[in-house]
């Protein structure tokens, strides 16, 4: 096992790039993104220095890496010549933002951090322990479908849902990496896979430790510790922190706190590895409420009177035991156990015209995921390798739901305690005829069982006869040159319905099916000249069935179903660089132009036929800038940035929610182990809103102004 380091390469010379031609945009493009499509024309023909092709040409073509992945930051993890296949080589648009890119930002929960990474929606409810998700492809982070599935250390994190509780678990400081895999064509997972998946690494060995105290606007006060200790066979490593916060708005405090530890050994020939990770968190936080689009606009950090006794708790834990290993020379074997508990305790009103309700939900999930990776030496192909996989989640969950004034129940009106088991299994190969070709063949198999009782009733429901899913992928990649590639890729996902919408209650007089969704994506990503690399991609993903959760109806308690979105279709346009043009600038730039639209909507809503899908921006788009400029001083300039949307499937209402955030970063170097920094976030003030329709009632929940964080990081 060695320790490997993963950044952009410094180049000597520079590259020029031609001035975009807005000639070649085809007519009817919106102006907001005529430039970013400019940019891949011009990526399309950028030119090279005489020496860079002189370098390339020097190359044979057979050499050339048909890898479409792209890398922000360092990645300094710990690697090894067996396990299973790397996601970087073997599917389409993956990103990886490294430890450089996330372990000195300051933010109030971890999935802010994906503001970051290209592609990705951050919907910001900013309401307790409630705060937000992230998406992509076109799909929302409302909560009606949660598309993305997402594990920590490769142990899955989604509750019953499809939300993401345990994120919040992981802070920065932690973090190693993030990687995102987007589209339909990675055949791994299988529930809440629909639009792909995000893993978070977080750190492994070493001896190295690490503290981070943060002062900050909002009364923002935190602490981050972690220490490696690595010694002959052993590592450990232990992590813990604690945040708290005023919060942007009145009545929105929340105090968090976080420990885990890793425990780990490897035989003395670095054949095997065993260990235990260990994660418990603890959030308590008060709930600022929903405001009108003229509160919010007039007094954005204002709380409305009817919040005033809303507020929630969280506690989460994750047990996880890992056993990977060389079986033979060519023939890897890693498992993974593990059990979670999620409990969230939410007093919420979200209109003046609604009641509060107390909202309990509890959920234990078990699991084993086994994958068996075969690496033989073939004389008919360059390489060969067939990876197949097995895994099982088992999840207990109950869901309470009592109507309240401040804070004392009324009556209850939900009790459900449901079973919820699925299996699935998998086998992909990566066959490479020659070097610069990757053909990667999948398939995956799906089957969900369970059982549901709804306590108020003493009714007991069986789970929906979904059958066996079947989930075919293909993926093709070619390297027309050392520095190009070029692919493509098609792959079916699913989804089903959560809580009792996986079931078959007595309002349901047959089976439901699966919606299927079906994607494909064709790219090419460039190297231009070392140290720059590009990809521009464009997507499609069409689900035959599309339903969503019933959220609440006029400011009431949801009832608990789901509706029928329909038939939908959803595409976009990728548009990436990653510079590292010497050794002090390097920068990168996202962009993505997206639409969601119903093609063929449920039959009692006739009125949504080819609108647009609620709360999808038409884009997004982050990009940044760090300059090196001196030994001691790092200055560093990013933005994020969102198109407006639609409120509801009518399209009726207007779009809101767009806006464009600047943020300044100084680092400080005052000793080998000492740093000191500086951030400040929406540095303009920018006022912004993330807003929400259903069945008559909508709320406005302002994000967060200007503020200012310092912090102290020190390496022992």
């Amino acid at each position: 096992m060695q320790r490997v380091v993963t950044e952009a390469p410094n180049i000597e010379g520079a590259v020029w790039f031609p001035m975009p031609s807005l000639s070649r945009i085809p007519s009817g493009v919106p102006a907001r993104h005529a430039l970013a499509l400019a940019v891949a024309t011009a990526i399309s023909t950028l030119s090279v220095p005489a020496w860079a092709q002189s370098a390339a040409s020097a190359t044979p073509a057979a050499e050339a890496s048909s890898d479409a992945a792209l890398t922000l930051g360092t990645v300094t993890v710990k690697s090894a010549p067996w396990g299973a296949l790397n996601v970087r080589n073997v599917f389409s648009s993956v990103d990886i933002l490294g430890a450089s890119m996330l372990q000195d930002q300051h933010v109030d929960y971890s999935w802010e951090l994906l503001t970051r990474a290209p592609g990705v929606q951050v919907t910001q409810f900013k309401q307790g322990t409630d705060a937000g998700r992230f998406s992509m492809r076109g799909f929302n982070g409302e909560g009606r479908v949660n598309a993305v599935k997402l594990l920590i250390d490769g142990i899955p994190s989604n509750d019953n849902a499809g939300g993401m509780p345990f994120l919040d678990a992981v802070f920065p400081l932690e973090m190693e990496a993030i990687e995102i895999v987007r589209g339909t064509n990675d055949p791994r997972h299988g529930l809440n896979n629909i639009a792909g998946n995000v893993n978070v690494i977080t750190r492994q060995g070493g001896n190295d430790g690490q503290a981070s105290l943060t002062l900050g606007s909002f009364g923002t006060r935190e602490l981050q510790i972690t220490k490696g200790f690595e010694s002959g066979n052993w590592s450990q490593n232990y992590f813990v922190a604690t945040r708290e916060s005023d919060g942007y708005r009145d009545h929105a405090n929340a105090d968090k706190k976080a420990l885990s530890g890793r425990w780990f050994y490897t035989s003395d020939g670095g054949q095997w590895r065993a260990g235990v990770i260990a994660r418990y968190y603890r959030n308590k936080a008060l709930e600022s409420g929903y405001l009108t689009a003229e509160q919010a606009a007039r007094a954005p950090r204002s709380s409305p009177a009817y919040a005033a006794w809303d507020r929630s708790a969280r506690e989460t834990t994750q047990l996880s035991a890992h056993l990977e290993g060389q079986l033979s020379d060519d023939l890897a074997w890693t498992t993974r156990a593990y059990t979670q508990h999620y409990e969230n305790r939410r007093f919420v009103r979200f209109s003046e015209a609604g009641v509060q309700q107390e909202r309990y939900n509890d959920e234990a999930h078990k699991g084993l995921i086994s994958t068996l990776t075969w690496r033989p030496k073939v004389a008919w192909a360059h390489a060969f390798a067939l990876e197949g996989g097995f895994d099982a989640q088992w999840q207990d969950n109950a869901a309470e739901r009592y109507r309240t004034v401040q804070q004392v129940r009324t009556s209850q009106i939900r009790d459900w305690d449901f079973d919820l088991n699925t299996r699935g299994a998998y086998v992909q190969a990566v066959v490479q005829p020659v070097q610069a070709l990757k053909i990667i063949p999948a398939l995956r198999v799906d089957r969900i069982s369970g059982r549901f009782t709804d306590s108020l009733t003493r009714v007991t429901s069986p789970v929906h006869d979904y059958g066996t899913i079947t989930q075919p992928k293909i993926s093709v990649a070619y390297a027309v040159r050392p520095d190009t590639s070029v692919y493509a890729n098609w792959g079916r996902t699913f989804q089903i319905g959560t809580g009792i919408d996986s079931f078959r209650t007595p309002s349901q007089s047959r089976n439901l099916d699966p919606s299927l969704n079906d994607g494909w994506e064709t790219g090419v990503k460039w190297q231009p000249t070392t140290g720059v690399e590009t990809r521009v991609a464009y997507w499609e993903q069409r689900a035959s069935g599309e339903v969503a959760r019933v959220l609440g109806v006029n400011g009431l308690p949801d009832p608990g179903g789901q509706g029928n979105v329909g038939r939908t279709v959803r595409k976009g346009l990728d548009v990436q660089i990653n510079a590292r043009l010497d050794a002090r600038w390097s920068g990168w730039l996202g962009y993505s132009s997206q639409i969601a639209r119903i093609v063929e909507p449920d039959p009692s809503a006739p009125a949504t036929r080819g609108k647009e899908i609620e709360n999808v921006p038409r884009y997004l788009a982050t990009l940044g800038l760090d300059y090196q400029a001196s030994t001691q001083l790092k200055l560093s300039a990013w933005t994020n940035a969102q198109g407006n949307y639609y409120l509801e499937r009518t399209n009726t209402l207007g779009r809101t929610g767009g806006y464009a955030l600047l943020n300044l970063g100084a680092t400080w170097r005052l000793s080998p182990t000492l740093d000191v920094g500086l951030q400040l976030k929406n540095v303009t003030n920018r006022k912004y809103v993330y807003a929400w329709y259903d069945s008559g009632s909508s709320g406005y929940s302002p994000g967060d102004g200007r503020s200012a964080y310092a912090g102290v990081y020190w390496k022992f």
